[in-house]
């Protein structure tokens, strides 16, 4: 499991959507899950980044995985997902700071996602409040963004999740295109997004 964490942590920082230290990924296998280490790097992952926990209860291992195992725990109980990706896609989560949802105007974007929710949240990482929320809109969505944060992706595997992660990034730097070169009407020194 290590080798597809290592692979798929190394293409989310060569696409651009972590920096070197952001960012986690979880697997769920039954009742036990495996995450990233807290603070970890994605691209250069080694034995030992990646921690085994409970999916319901902590055990020795807890203080090791990522600030955001509430979330992924949460996900876990309330969806189908078998695995998460959790990113901070540059032009995702400047859109989301604009919108209250994304909507793609790319023809892949459209395809895939048709919109994306933005959860607004008090604090937003690993928060009580994200963990309430963020899984019922997984439930209806592959992805969605937590404003200002990033955005979190299920799947049945970690390649399913990595795409949505990547695509949605792609869909936005397509929309910020789209909206910086498409014609905006005159208004007395406003601009319109």
């Amino acid at each position: 499991m290590l080798e597809q964490f290592s692979f798929f942590g190394r293409e989310l920082f060569l696409q651009g959507v972590n920096s070197s230290h952001s960012g986690n990924m979880s697997v769920r296998v039954g009742d036990r899950i495996f995450i990233t280490r807290r603070g970890s790097m994605l691209s250069h992952l080694k034995e030992g980044d990646q921690v085994e926990t409970g999916l319901q209860d902590d055990d020795s291992h807890i203080t090791l995985a990522s600030t955001e195992i509430k979330i992924h725990r949460a996900i876990y109980r309330e969806t189908s997902a078998l695995a998460v990706v959790h990113a901070h896609p540059p032009c995702a989560v400047a859109l989301s700071l604009l919108e209250d949802e994304i909507r793609p105007v790319d023809t892949e974007g459209i395809y895939y996602f048709k919109v994306v929710p933005v959860l607004g949240a008090d604090l937003t990482v690993g928060s009580d409040e994200v963990a309430e929320k963020l899984p019922l809109l997984l439930q209806n969505y592959k992805i969605a963004m937590v404003r200002g944060h990033g955005s979190f992706a299920v799947g049945q595997m970690l390649e399913e999740a990595f795409q949505w992660t990547s695509s949605l990034e792609a869909s936005c730097r397509a929309l910020l295109f789209y909206r910086l070169l498409s014609p905006q009407p005159k208004r007395e020194g406003k601009v319109r997004w």
